[in-house]
């Protein structure tokens, strides 16, 4: 359970971890960084379940945002120079178990382990279906989202915000 001083403010939320990652930064009427300092990054660690596990510190926050980073390059320049920096912090280490095979993310230090397991999903993302990993269409927005409709055709983060906006937009200009 999240303390009320730990409310996530973000306008968009529930997105893939790498995504979830990016949308920590949103503009708007009230832009904001939830990663902007230490209550943040608990607030971001406890919703991943990863408070426990990582120091909420300053060597996290720096961890975090050059992770950030690694992945808004990634997905808005196709440059993967610095996500494959981050994924050097950390491997994959199978194992079997008397419930069968599993994966264990290997991460030596904590601090890297929420930016490494964002970068390792964005590797997931991309596997499965890279042109669905998308920025928001509405010019002012910034978040992301992976877009799970059928028909692989969604356009906003956020029909109830962004999608309204834009066709408010396309309204007042035909009215006009």
């Amino acid at each position: 359970m999240i303390a009320s001083d730990m409310r996530d403010p973000r306008p968009h939320t529930g997105e893939p971890p790498a995504l979830d990652l990016l949308n920590t930064r949103w503009a708007g009427t009230e832009p904001g960084d939830l990663l902007a300092d230490l209550d943040g990054l608990r607030t971001w660690l406890t919703l991943l379940d990863l408070v426990d596990r990582v120091p909420v510190d300053e060597h996290t926050l720096t961890a975090l945002h050059t992770a950030r980073d690694a992945v808004h390059d990634t997905v808005t320049r196709a440059d993967h120079t610095a996500l494959n920096r981050v994924l050097e912090h950390g491997r994959i280490r199978r194992e079997l178990t008397d419930d069968g095979p599993r994966d264990l993310p290997d991460v030596a230090d904590p601090a890297w382990l929420p930016g490494w397991l964002a970068a390792d999903d964005l590797l997931r993302l991309i596997a499965e279906a890279p042109q669905r990993i998308r920025q928001c269409a509405h010019p002012d927005c910034v978040l992301f989202f992976y877009d799970t409709s059928k028909n692989g055709t969604r356009r906003w983060h956020s029909m109830a915000t962004c999608g309204n906006r834009a066709k408010a937009a396309r309204h007042y200009a035909k009215s006009g």
